[in-house]
């Protein structure tokens, strides 16, 4: 991942955590192109519906931008399986066993491809969250339309 889309990830990864210390949970999404451009969704987490007319939006924006890269973050509950991870949906019920609070990011560059990562928090006995940095996965990642900024990245580069 080259320097720029490393940090609009670090951007859009810190745009969410301060949402998260202000216990909002939005989707957040960075297109750099002609010009730059933030997109939220507080709504993401809520529906596929929210969650695919987003992502569509998003597309659209990023197609008059000329957008080149970009980067979407969103928090998840992500639950530790033999092998891999699975992403579900934010909530604020008490965590399982397993299962870890995140930032989850996607990042694309037109000429260095796509990365996938998080920024996994813990809470301190108040309900305060420490945010751990941002760092790629280290596994294969499948990527499905229900991972977030999967359909942007999908509705981007199906033309091409």
């Amino acid at each position: 991942m080259n320097d720029a889309t490393w940090s609009l990830v670090t951007d859009v990864v810190d745009r969410v955590q301060q949402s998260i210390r202000m216990t909002d949970y939005p989707a957040i999404v960075i297109l750099d192109g002609d010009r730059r451009q933030i997109l939220s969704d507080y709504d993401y987490v809520q529906s596929e519906t929210a969650r695919t007319g987003f992502e569509t939006r998003a597309a659209e924006l990023a197609r008059t931008l000329h957008a080149r890269r970009f980067t979407f973050a969103v928090p998840q509950i992500i639950e530790t399986v033999p092998g891999s991870l699975e992403a579900h949906a934010f909530s604020v019920r008490p965590l399982r066993d397993g299962e870890q609070e995140s930032v989850v990011w996607t990042a694309y560059d037109a000429d260095d491809g796509v990365d996938y990562g998080w920024a996994p928090y813990t809470r301190r006995p108040g309900g305060q969250p420490v945010f751990d940095e941002p760092t790629t996965f280290h596994l294969r990642a499948l990527s499905t339309d229900g991972f977030p900024g999967v359909r942007l990245l999908r509705l981007l580069t199906d033309d091409e």
